[in-house]
């Protein structure tokens, strides 16, 4: 008997020693984790509960500044006509608003399209042909599209996008503010009843956009911009150095330089516009996978900047960086699963049991869109009957975990081999004007 407790004794040590190093491990990912819980809670309960903030949804009538529409396109002849036939008849001073559309390599009609709409427009509409060999990405081809903008104001949307008629104005207004640097308004997918996947993104647009976005502006933290449905003045950027053409998340880098800089980021979530979600799983991945890496690459560049800058609060300092973790908390969480995995191993059932809550607590309450976000959102506005699909969103968050981490290692491989670029387009579904079949637009305005 005493051989055999001999012989157990240095796998009993060796279990005591894993448990000692894992047990910190697990105490610091709890900690984590409920912050974002409590973040997202506290958001929640100031969408229902707090002072609303719209400082510029009531400019109706003003002398209207120049303003320049910025449209990159690849490989976008499906949805290009809708969008400039759109843009073409906003509701906008026509001598003050410009519109350039950037031909970013493109090997279908594209390039053909926006010539011929740019010789029923001319002197409005100009058309910009990147050549086939120049940097991919939309932060590149937004930076060809700097030197020919003449307006201080320069909204930005993607090729699948509709904008209503008062959109422009809605978006302009809060640049009377001098110390506005961004502006962004409010996503709404068009296409959400296609399957099961954009019933989801309509979900957790609503709760990132109604709820998050607006709670951050409610709280003068730090609205995204969201690299569509906004625009930026043209002094800030130039004075931050311009678009930065091997960022995969252009939106995520110029919010926080400008923030970083003193610049304000103003949400408009009045100001809808409507998009087309992905609608494969696929893509959805691929979709997220670009997000997170770009979302990261922000993350390692500028986080310490952020939280050394002297033109923001301590409170925009840390909430800012805790926006910037947000998809770094996808390797945390599979890193916490692994952790309660061996523990329960060793036979520490209890700290297994306590981090598993933990983790749930998080998918449950964490996630990019938390859960309660998304059901207040719905509730805001007059979507109760949606409620019934919110736990459908684990489903999503499982994908997006996965995606998400895949993204980090990505950004953690960009760091060691900068100046890589590697963008993946998104796909469209909706069938050219005039065509059948694929998802049709949205007729509100």
């Amino acid at each position: 008997m005493n051989d055999q407790v001999h012989h157990l004794a240095p796998a009993l040590a060796a279990h005591a020693r894993l448990i000692a190093v894992l047990q910190p491990v697990a105490i610091v990912i709890i900690v984590f984790v409920l912050i974002y819980a409590v973040r997202h809670l506290f958001f929640t309960l100031n969408r229902l509960f707090g002072r609303q903030r719209h400082p510029y949804i009531n400019i109706t009538q003003a002398d209207w500044p120049p303003a320049t529409i910025v449209i990159p396109a690849h490989n976008e002849q499906q949805v290009i006509a809708q969008i400039l036939e759109r843009v073409v008849n906003v509701d906008y001073p026509r001598d003050r608003l410009a519109i350039v559309c950037i031909d970013d390599r493109s090997t279908d009609a594209t390039p053909t399209l926006l010539d011929r709409f740019a010789a029923r427009f001319p002197g409005r509409v100009t058309v910009i042909h990147r050549p086939a060999d120049a940097l991919p990405g939309k932060a590149a081809a937004l930076v060809d599209a700097t030197d020919i903008i003449t307006s201080d104001i320069a909204l930005i949307f993607d090729a699948d996008y509709l904008p209503g008629p008062g959109l422009v104005k809605q978006l302009v207004a809060p640049f009377f503010d001098p110390e506005v640097g961004g502006v962004m308004g409010r996503v709404v997918p068009f296409n959400s009843d296609s399957n099961l996947l954009t019933h989801l993104l309509e979900l957790e647009r609503a709760g990132g956009y109604q709820v998050d976005q607006q709670a951050r502006s409610n709280l003068r933290l730090i609205p995204q911009f969201g690299g569509t449905v906004g625009g930026v003045r043209m002094t800030a950027l130039r004075q931050v150095g311009g678009w930065n053409p091997y960022a995969l998340a252009e939106d995520t880098d110029i919010t926080y330089r400008l923030a970083i800089a003193g610049w304000k980021i103003a949400y408009q979530n009045r100001s809808e516009c409507y998009e087309e979600v992905v609608e494969t799983w696929q893509a959805r991945y691929r979709q997220l996978l670009r997000w997170s890496r770009g979302h990261n690459q922000v993350f390692f560049r500028h986080g310490l900047a952020l939280l050394r800058s002297p033109h923001m609060t301590r409170r925009q300092r840390w909430d800012g960086a805790m926006l910037l973790g947000i998809y770094a908390m996808a390797p945390v969480l599979l890193t916490g699963w692994l952790v309660l995995y061996l523990l329960w191993l060793c036979g520490d059932n209890g700290s297994g049991l306590l981090l598993m809550l933990a983790v749930v607590s998080y998918g449950t309450f964490g996630n990019a869109a938390a859960f309660y976000e998304i059901a207040t959102a719905l509730r805001l506005d007059g979507e109760r009957q949606k409620v019934k699909g919110v736990p459908l969103i684990l489903v999503g968050f499982f994908v997006s975990t996965y995606a998400a981490t895949a993204g980090f290692l990505a950004a953690l491989g960009d760091v060691l081999r900068p100046g890589r670029v590697n963008w993946t387009k998104t796909p469209r579904y909706r069938a050219p004007s005039g065509q059948s079949g694929g998802a049709t637009a949205p007729t509100r305005p």
